[in-house]
């Protein structure tokens, strides 16, 4: 990782959002950059360009929300390709804040060690794909971290959520109940959120509108399921 990725690793901040950490009011730090390249990604410019924040300006901004936010949440890009991820979020925790993770799970070791240091609070982890087509979407060859991510956190009880992108032209029914099937095969213990793409003109991969239908109905109904932006 470049000294610019690392000493500025924040492309933006979003100050206030009351959608994206569940029952709480945040900020969202967009960290650049990305280890995979889903070509509905709608945050292209966060994955391709440089950060132009650092931590410490970050910390500077978070300290004038004290009293008026509670949450914070931690995006990308993929924010556990930053190397002082640990640190960074002690200084969150010292500002009295919770914090929430948006990850890829292709850093098994990061996510453990966050976990058990208690430096996180709740994680949303994305299930990009079956993995017979997880490379086809993600650009990424190894589904194994994921699936290791996957196993702790549903081993460790911590609180997190497990979500799916769903563009109907790249995963069809068949595949969204393979991973309900692998979720439960896993005896993940949360209700599985379905997203529905929402189609914006700048993505990562010039994606289009979505041509072909999506029949809920035939989803397999083996652990609850919520939908969004359906």
């Amino acid at each position: 990782m470049s000294a610019t990725a690392i000493n500025k690793p924040i492309y933006s901040i979003t100050p206030f959002t009351t959608l994206d950490y569940p029952k709480h009011l945040a900020s969202i730090l967009w960290f650049a950059k990305c280890n995979m390249a889903c070509p509905y990604c709608y945050n292209p410019r966060i994955v391709r360009e440089k950060g132009s924040i650092s931590t410490e300006e970050a910390l500077t901004f978070l300290s004038t929300r004290k009293g008026r936010l509670d949450g914070v949440v931690l995006s990308g890009g993929e924010c556990t390709l930053y190397p002082f991820l640990e640190d960074f979020c002690t200084h969150i925790k010292a500002l009295g804040f919770s914090i929430k993770i948006d990850t890829n799970g292709s850093q098994p070791s990061v996510i453990q060690s966050l976990v058990e240091q208690k430096l996180i609070d709740y994680i949303a982890l994305d299930y990009k794909a079956p993995q017979e087509k997880f490379t086809t979407i993600t650009a990424h060859k190894n589904f194994e971290p994921f699936s290791e991510t996957l196993n702790y956190l549903i081993h460790s009880r911590f609180p997190f959520e497990a979500r799916t992108t769903l563009h109907s032209d790249f995963l069809t029914t068949n595949d969204i109940n393979t991973i309900i099937d692998d979720l439960s095969r896993r005896h993940y213990p949360h209700t599985y959120y379905l997203q529905n793409y929402l189609h914006v003109e700048e993505t990562l991969g010039a994606t289009k509108m979505q041509q072909n239908k999506f029949d809920l109905s035939l989803l397999t109904q083996t652990l609850p399921i919520e939908l969004r932006n359906f």
